[in-house]
Parts: C-alpha cells; sequence; structure tokens
C-alpha cells in the first residue's frame, strides 16, 4: 500500500513509518503540519492515509479538518484517524459522506503491530476500523426515535462488531456464534435500518451510519 504518515511527534512519526515499511508498504509522504496534511493528500492520493487528530499550527484538529477536506476532493480516499481520546463528532462528521474508507483508534489502545496493521488493512479495503471505546459511546445513548431501537441486544453487539470493522467469521468468533447465525444476524439489521443497496461493503457502511446518525440525534 502507499501511505501518507501526518503525525507531528517526531517518534511517533518515525516509528510508524519504519512499521509500515517493515511490512511491506510504502510511505509516500510523512508530514508534520494539517497544511501539510491537505497537501499531501491531494498530491499523493494515497492508499490510505494514518492522521493524527491534532496537528500544527494550532494543536486543535488540524489533521482531522485535512482528511475531511481531501475526502470532499476525493470521495471515499481512505484515512486512518489516530486520537488521544473519543470525540464522537469526529467519528460521526468522518462517516457522513457515506464512502466508508474510515478509521478512528485511540492511541493509547494499538498494543501490537498486528492489530494496527489489520485496522490499516480494512480501512484501505473501503471497510471501518473504530476503536470499541468510540463504538461504545457511540452506542451508549439511543432515543425512542432511534432506529436501533428495533435491534435487539444481540444485534445491537453484532453491530457494534460491525462497526469495529469485523468481518462475519471476526465476529463469530468474538460471540461464539455460528457464521451462518451471523450472516443472518446481519440481514435482520440491515432490513430494520432500512439498508438496502446491494453491495456488502458499502451496506455495512450504511448499517454504522445508521447508528452514528441515531447517536448524534440523541445529544442534541
Amino acid at each position: 500500500m502507499r501511505i501518507v504518515v501526518a503525525e507531528d511527534l517526531f517518534l511517533l512519526r518515525n516509528g510508524m513509518v519504519q512499521l509500515v515499511e517493515a511490512f511491506g508498504h510504502t510511505v509516500v509522504a510523512a508530514v508534520e503540519s494539517g497544511p501539510a496534511t491537505l497537501e499531501a493528500l491531494l498530491e499523493h492520493r494515497p492508499d490510505v492515509a494514518i492522521v493524527d487528530v491534532r496537528l500544527p499550527p494550532t494543536f486543535s484538529d488540524e489533521g482531522l479538518q485535512a482528511a475531511l477536506a481531501a475526502r470532499r476532493a476525493v470521495p471515499g480516499l481512505p484515512v486512518l484517524i489516530l486520537s488521544q481520546h473519543v470525540e464522537q463528532l469526529y467519528a460521526r462528521e468522518l462517516l457522513a459522506d457515506g464512502h466508508g474508507g474510515i478509521g478512528y483508534q485511540l492511541k493509547d489502545r494499538v498494543l501490537d503491530a498486528e492489530q494496527f496493521l489489520d485496522a490499516l488493512t480494512r480501512v484501505a479495503g473501503g471497510g471501518t476500523a473504530l476503536d470499541p471505546t468510540v463504538v461504545s459511546k457511540l452506542l451508549a445513548r439511543p432515543t425512542r426515535a432511534d432506529p436501533l431501537a428495533a435491534l435487539t441486544e444481540r444485534e445491537r453487539s453484532v453491530l457494534e462488531l460491525m462497526a469495529e470493522g469485523l468481518s462475519n467469521a471476526a465476529i463469530a468468533g468474538r460471540l461464539f456464534l455460528s457464521e451462518g447465525a451471523i450472516s443472518k444476524y446481519t440481514t435482520t439489521i440491515f432490513a430494520k435500518l432500512g439498508v438496502v443497496t446491494d453491495d456488502d461493503t458499502n451496506r455495512r457502511v450504511r448499517a454504522v451510519l445508521a447508528y452514528l446518525e441515531a447517536t448524534g440525534r440523541s445529544e442534541q
């Protein structure tokens, strides 16, 4: 994969570059500010980008804004966001365009190289890779008008793991169920949420969007 790395801390940026290159990928740009991030994303159009939320010059949300601007210019440009904290608005805003190819990982919960590279690969493939803590917060406050209210507890568990980017086989292993049972659950979830697109990847992304929109309404 061709990768752009955007991180202001030298040691962390250099470490990520060495990590992905050790797994046979190519870093086409390693940058440290918001403006440089946007420029690199538009110039290189990488297979996936790793972007810290807070970058110079103000260390607020320059990384996120660069990612959003790049995805407006290049719809579906895969981006894996790294953050110190759960910011629900960030995750919803990134997923709002419906194109997928989005990851949101907490820095202190990335525990090993394989976990990180797996999330990166899923995002590059157009899927989602949301940290479980992010998913839990997004699902925590449903309302009566929330379409998620129609889901059973088991269906919500399946949807939560789907949002993390897990395949049906991986969800089955996590919940100690058969892959066939998970397939039935996902079909039911899609039906209850009114997700009718043919492509399975798009349906999974749209299902994630459905609960993000629902939790967004609960905060207003």
